[in-house]
């Protein structure tokens, strides 16, 4: 380990990452990505289920098997996308600065934040839209359960899906200053133009 490295290594895990965000200022492209991808979900969620309740017939077990297959995939995809464009990034962004300081980075804190902040931003982003479609469907898994549910199924897991696009909308509220429930209730408009697309085409194939 060099010696230049070794105070920052001997950080908690946290303290660590956060202080690699703070010098690459990756800050608010975590947030970004975290919300971005989290509304992605919500939405492929949204689509999916808006598609079964209208198609009506489909098993609850081939909804949800349908659903957790769109979540992985979705998590999949946002971590070796956002890990390869990002890990590009950096490394351009450190050749950069070494070029214009005339010296070798790489064992450098700079150095190390480029290898390891792209692992953390292709984590957010991988997470985001996995966890928050895992939320959506949990009606689907207490449905197959026999549990008790305020609505039917499907209904009570499109419930969720507007709940949760209503919080992201929230959260994207407090990090631009704005008002949370305008940026909310922004976030449901959108989400009902989806569903209310979908009802529109699934009509029109409906009378073909």
């Amino acid at each position: 380990m060099r010696a230049s490295l070794a105070p920052i290594w001997r950080m908690k895990l946290l303290h660590r990452l956060r202080f690699f965000l703070q010098i690459t200022r990756a800050h608010g492209i975590v947030r970004r990505y975290f919300v971005t991808n989290g509304f992605d979900g919500a939405l492929a969620m949204l689509g999916l289920l808006m598609g079964f309740y209208l198609s009506g017939g489909a098993a609850l077990s081939v909804v949800l098997s349908a659903c957790l297959g769109t979540a992985i995939a979705l998590g999949m995809s946002g971590l070796t996308s956002a890990y390869m464009s990002e890990s590009a990034e950096r490394k351009r962004a450190i050749q950069a600065l070494e070029h214009a300081m005339v010296a070798d980075l790489g064992e450098s804190a700079h150095g190390a934040a480029a290898r390891y902040v792209p692992c953390v931003i292709a984590l957010v982003n991988g997470v985001s839209p996995l966890v928050i479609a895992l939320i959506i469907i949990v009606p689907l898994w207490l449905g197959l359960h026999r549990m008790w549910l305020p609505f039917g199924v499907i209904e009570s897991a499109i419930a969720m899906a507007f709940c949760v696009i209503f919080l992201l909308g929230v959260f994207l509220g407090k990090v631009s200053g704005t008002f949370w429930l305008w940026s909310g209730i922004r976030a449901v408009v959108v989400a009902l133009v989806t569903a209310g697309l979908i009802v529109l085409f699934e009509q029109s194939l409906s009378m073909d």
